[in-house]
């Protein structure tokens, strides 16, 4: 089990520096990785959890970018769907839903490399939408990042905005659906609980690490940055869901 747990703290490290240069991408990485030793409720939670940390971290290292009128419209329609979503995490087959999603995330992608100057207006309607589907595929696959990545970059949000504020409304969804997971069953064993203290500082480094790699992209290169990170996330969606 060492083996196993440092092979975590691993990858937790190169994830979370992902995650915080895209904005969205550790569940991603993670839980395909992890599903090789763990059933899937166990690693929806300890992913879950390890992915609420980065998020903090991140708001530590961007606090001065949340835009909080887009958390309140992005975020809270969220968490309803959040819940409903890991409710139905155990219930649902979800490689043909998941292959849909990779689909339409390179569709969108693609669509974004070929007109790099469109931007979504930043409505009520857009950012409601954008944060209910985010928080269902979070509660029910643990990777609703991507689509959240991919509403907030057609914002075209300067990168320190664009990173913050999707990091408090992570937590905030991370919070609803790792809630559900506890009450519907999910837990760890002892010593993934004690691994814990090696996979938080972990993520911290990782997004660390992440915070000076995005302190190097210019800004008008971060879009392509992002939609890129989408690509990657659509793929591995299709070929791994």
């Amino acid at each position: 089990m060492a083996t196993e747990i440092l092979a975590i703290g691993i990858v937790t490290i190169l994830a979370s520096l992902a995650g915080t240069v895209t904005g969205f991408g550790t569940s991603t990485i993670m839980l395909p990785i992890l599903l090789f030793w763990m059933p899937l409720p166990e690693t929806l939670l300890l992913v879950g959890a390890i992915h609420w940390f980065g998020n903090v971290w991140k708001l530590l290292f961007f606090r001065e970018g949340i835009q909080w009128k887009l958390v309140l419209t992005f975020g809270l329609p969220g968490l309803l769907l959040t819940y409903l979503g890991a409710k139905l995490a155990f219930d649902l087959p979800e490689a043909l839903l998941s292959r849909l999603l990779g689909g339409f995330l390179i569709s969108y992608a693609l669509y974004l490399f070929i007109n790099p100057r469109f931007k979504i207006k930043a409505s009520h309607l857009t950012a409601t939408v954008g944060g209910a589907a985010s928080g269902f595929l979070a509660g029910i696959f643990g990777v609703g990042g991507a689509v959240r990545g991919a509403v907030l970059a057609a914002f075209d949000l300067p990168k320190a905005i664009y990173i913050a504020t999707g990091a408090v409304i992570a937590i905030m969804i991370d919070s609803v659906r790792i809630t559900t997971y506890v009450t519907e069953g999910s837990t760890l064993t002892q010593t993934l609980w004690m691994a814990m203290l090696l996979f938080i500082p972990a993520s911290l480094l990782g997004v660390y690490l992440g915070k000076k790699v995005v302190d190097h992209i210019p800004q008008q290169s971060f879009r392509i940055v992002v939609v890129i990170g989408l690509a990657l996330a659509a793929i591995k969606l299709i070929i791994w869901p």
